[in-house]
């Protein structure tokens, strides 16, 4: 059976795979997003060389495993989403009292304090330049670039 047949077969039993999807615990319209997820992903394997057919019908166990690896997936991103109540949000109604002149000094006496190695390299990046690009002019590797530039960055945040 050729694959376009194969997702024909599957497509006709979409209302089984959306109610499938939510016997998991997703709303109709998460159910929805992962089956059309799921045609996609049935899809890109077919199109590798997946060979899901058994006579005239399909391996109904692998679009069902196909289903909830995407459900199980989603839930595993949501756990990293954190969600704030806007309760333990703190409006801020004033500005903060910042003597802009006296941090840019203090700024630019902690900058001529710096060894000339790193000021060097935060200067550089500093006026736009890439890291990545840096380190193929200057042949220095791009962690140590990227250390220096941040414990710069880091002793700077410090005197402000």
């Amino acid at each position: 059976m050729t694959h376009s047949k194969i997702l024909i077969k599957i497509a006709q039993r979409h209302k089984d795979w959306r109610y499938i999807v939510q016997s998991f615990g997703c709303n109709s319209e998460t159910a929805e997003d992962l089956v059309q997820e799921m045609y996609i992903k049935l899809k890109r394997k077919l199109d590798e060389g997946l060979d899901i057919s058994y006579d005239d019908n399909f391996n109904y166990s692998y679009v069902f495993k196909t289903l909830r690896t995407l459900f199980l997936d989603l839930k595993r991103k949501e756990k990293k989403v954190n969600f704030v109540n806007i309760e333990d949000i703190q409006i801020l109604t004033k500005e903060d009292n910042i003597d802009y002149d006296d941090a840019f000094e203090k700024v630019e006496h902690e900058v001529g304090q710096l060894f000339w190695y790193d000021r060097k390299v935060y200067q550089i990046i500093d006026d736009g330049s890439s890291i990545a690009e840096l380190s193929r002019k200057t042949k220095i590797p791009y962690y140590s670039l990227y250390n220096t530039f941040k414990k710069v960055k880091e002793k700077l945040k410090k005197v402000i």
